[in-house]
């Protein structure tokens, strides 16, 4: 199969946690929202020489892209404080190509380094199978026990990192209000070197996440009445606590 190009949206940044069976690594910077230009003319080639020639099906099925999907809109229509501004999130198919591109590599690590400014990702990686998806996921919702909402007050300098434990910017990357597309891939990876550790079978996940979430200064959302400060593009429509998006055509494409 030949080489396909797919371009990947703007987003995130952090350090990383973990456990012995399970582990999730987050990036985080401190830009300002200043800094982001159109980068598509100047990541376009090195994009399409990231993906390989070469290579098998992707290895995520339609089930845990709706598992994956589905969680994240959960967490999002149920945050406390509740959000005035939370979006509801969609499936993105290029962020859900470069995920696959970076996890076939099998590197413990955020990348590649080229976008890593620009693109929000959240790793998990744990030992063998797993029953679920979502075992690869909850790891980084269960961030919100260490985690205070950070009210104006606070925000200079602890927004969004308001955190009483290892990490909470993985849960602060799915909570964030205008990051509203997510792309994910699962990768086998049979000898994986994670923090100096060869893991001989190890499951793989990466998610790209789009706009970027975790701006240094910035509360992952504006608390307030649901919906009642949504964008004006989507026109007032609300669902579950979530601004809703108008048009549903593009939301559908899995189905086709």
């Amino acid at each position: 199969m030949k080489g396909v190009c797919y371009f990947i949206n703007v987003v995130l940044f952090s350090i990383a946690s973990g456990a012995s069976k399970w582990l999730t690594h987050n990036s985080t910077d401190s830009l300002s929202i200043a800094n982001v230009t159109d980068i598509n003319s100047k990541l376009k080639l090195q994009v399409c020489a990231l993906i390989p020639k070469s290579r098998r099906r992707r290895w995520i099925s339609q089930g845990d892209m709706l598992a994956i999907l589905d969680y994240h809109n959960k967490v999002r229509s149920t945050v406390f404080p509740p959000a005035a501004n939370m979006e509801y999130m969609v499936w993105d198919e290029g962020l859900a190509r470069s995920a696959e591109a970076w996890a076939a590599r099998c590197l413990w690590e955020h990348g590649p380094p080229f976008i890593m400014r620009y693109q929000g990702q959240n790793l998990s990686v744990r030992t063998g199978g797993y029953r679920s998806i979502l075992q690869l996921v909850k790891p980084w919702y269960d961030e919100v026990n260490d985690y205070m909402f950070p009210y104006p007050h606070d925000c200079n300098p602890r927004c969004p990192m308001r955190c009483f434990g290892p990490m909470c910017t993985h849960y602060t990357q799915m909570v964030w209000a205008t990051t509203k597309k997510v792309g994910c891939a699962v990768q086998t990876c049979y000898n994986m070197v994670v923090w100096g550790t060869m893991w001989r079978q190890a499951t793989y996940l990466v998610c790209n996440y789009s706009p970027k979430g975790n701006w240094i200064g910035d509360p992952p959302y504006r608390v307030g009445i649901p919906c009642s400060s949504c964008p004006p593009s989507y026109g007032g429509s609300c669902s579950n606590n979530q601004c809703f998006p108008t048009i549903t055509s593009n939301y559908m494409y899995w189905f086709k």
